[in-house]
């Protein structure tokens, strides 16, 4: 997890526990600028939640984003416990420094 921007705690949504599917859906595609800002300069990039149902959906949509910009990548995940929390992490690990053709 070394040199990794983590994005999460600049939105109110970033402690949320979502209800549905469709939230989390929406939540989690919303985060695509900020994510896509530093993909696109090669910096990798993560966000912890307590909800894993958002790690969940990040996982998938990481690499797609990623192959927008014509970058690979790694997804990592993880969780610590914080205060009795459990918080789930999601991180990506650029694959190449250089861009793919």
């Amino acid at each position: 997890m070394e040199n990794v921007i983590w994005i999460n705690g600049s939105h109110k949504e970033d402690t949320r526990i979502f209800d549905s599917e469709f939230e989390v859906d929406e939540w989690a595609r919303a985060l695509y600028p900020d994510f896509v800002a530093y993909l696109s300069e090669q910096t990798n990039v993560g966000y912890a939640t307590p909800d894993q149902k958002v790690i969940n959906y990040l996982t998938s949509l990481f690499p797609e984003w990623a192959d927008n910009i014509n970058l690979k990548v790694d997804v990592c995940t993880g969780k610590t416990e914080i205060n009795g929390q459990i918080i789930y992490k999601i991180w990506t690990v650029i694959c190449n420094l250089e861009r793919n053709s």
